[in-house]
């Protein structure tokens, strides 16, 4: 294998012009290989978790007798997207491709049917969430596998003794470690006053309001708490409703709260808002955790993972899920599903989230529980509530329930922020409405 950032920028290189080469260098290589498939997996994060992913692809190349080619690419620069759309529009490439959230359904007519995986899968280790299923089916059929890597949720995580001083909220008490959570109280008016406390206590919360995923994801998530949908299901604007105002004013009163230059923030500020020690909350998977675990462990050592502020619809958590996906051009489909199986095992997927702290979440109801998240610390337990194992929340993405076409463009355009910012500023919510649905109206004529 070659992981050198010359071959990485080479393979995006060659894939923008639509190459139709594999540039990685064999991990298995045996004179009795039968056959051969090329991989292209999403660069994690997380320093080692890559190694996992590698060790499980070469112990079955090993066993099955296949020559595996693989790269990891980068999603920083957009670049996966970029190979994505290269290979699409060349039909040549990897055999099997990560496919970020909305990517399946983008490339559908491309990929190739796994509803015989997900059935055996679905068996053997349970329902996955409507959000996976939203995602990942196109017109009744399977077309990926909802990937280990890479898939996250984005909930709170808290200062354990900054809530607790400012706020009198005791986090760990709401959600203890191996037990189910006691957070009937955690809504969005506890929230909104908790924001209060720790604003007045020079401390607060960091949730960004810019046009980037966590921004997007965190605000999704307290539309959907108010009922608040943009398009439904059928294609109809559900723009003009009580639920968005509602949503609107809440956030707009939330914002007073938080630090004043929150719409400019990237999906980095959060992080460094948190591993800093400015702030007392952010919304973020284990990754600001591991960082302050490594630069700052008197911050780490403060920190617990919980669930979302229940609104008046309900308790929902931004799920980003990650694929993995056939193209139907693949040379050897009968291997590269073969692979997935293998990389959706137990204990396939336990040794992934191992690999990256805690990071990774298995889309599967009965693989939500694995010791990792109980055991992990500093404190022991931060990530127990993690991956959502007593079924707390609903599992969400942000721009549901319109259709994934019109919805990715609801995401990936910030929408919803720039509405929240836009009120937030001083502009009348009719007229903010008013705007909101004539983008609408454009995403729904593309």
């Amino acid at each position: 294998m070659s992981r050198t950032s010359d071959s990485r920028r080479q393979f995006i290189r060659r894939s923008a012009q639509v190459s139709t080469a594999a540039l990685a260098a064999p991990y298995v290589h045996t004179s009795r290989a039968a056959g051969s498939i090329s991989i292209g997996f999403w660069d994690h994060w997380v320093p080692g978790a890559n190694q996992a992913t590698t060790d499980l692809v070469k112990e079955w190349g090993a066993r099955e007798k296949v020559e595996v080619k693989i790269d990891y690419i980068t999603s920083q620069g957009n670049k996966n997207l970029l190979t994505i759309a290269a290979e699409a529009q060349a039909k040549s490439g990897h055999d099997i491709l990560a496919f970020p959230t909305w990517q399946p359904a983008d490339q559908a007519k491309l990929l190739e049917p796994v509803d015989d995986i997900m059935k055996d899968l679905i068996k053997e280790h349970g329902a996955v969430s409507g959000t996976v299923e939203y995602l990942g089916k196109v017109n009744g059929r399977w077309l990926a596998v909802p990937a280990t890597a890479g898939s996250q949720i984005k909930g709170p995580c808290s200062r354990i003794d900054l809530l607790q001083q400012h706020a009198g909220i005791d986090i760990r008490a709401m959600y203890p470690a191996g037990s189910a959570p006691k957070a009937d109280g955690w809504n969005v008016d506890t929230f909104l006053k908790a924001a209060q406390a720790c604003h007045k206590a020079g401390v607060p919360f960091g949730i960004g309001f810019g046009q980037t995923s966590d921004s997007v994801d965190t605000c999704g998530a307290f539309f959907q708490a108010f009922g608040a949908t943009l398009i439904d299901a059928k294609g109809n604007l559900t723009v003009r409703t009580d639920p968005v105002r509602q949503a609107l004013d809440y956030l707009k009163r939330l914002m007073e709260f938080l630090p004043p230059d929150v719409p400019a923030w990237d999906d980095a500020s959060n992080n460094k808002w948190l591993v800093s020690g400015k702030g007392a909350m952010i919304m973020n998977p284990p990754s600001a955790w591991a960082v302050a675990k490594r630069d700052a462990p008197q911050i780490a050592e403060q920190l617990w993972t919980h669930g979302f502020p229940a609104g008046p619809k309900g308790r929902f958590a931004p799920f980003l899920p990650f694929f993995w996906g056939i193209w139907n051009f693949s040379k050897n489909k009968s291997a590269s599903k073969s692979l997935l199986r293998h990389l959706s095992t137990k204990d396939a997927v336990a040794k992934m989230v191992t690999a990256s702290g805690g990071y990774d979440l298995p889309s599967f109801a009965n693989l939500t529980t694995l010791p990792t998240w109980a055991e992990v610390g500093p404190p022991k337990g931060t990530l127990y509530h993690y991956p959502n194992p007593h079924s707390h929340q609903t599992l969400s993405i942000a721009g549901t329930p319109a259709s994934p076409k019109i919805a990715n463009q609801i995401y990936t355009q910030g929408l919803m922020t720039k509405m929240v910012v836009r009120h937030a500023k001083g502009e009348n919510i009719e007229k903010t409405i008013d705007w909101a649905s004539r983008e609408l109206e454009g995403f729904m004529r593309v």
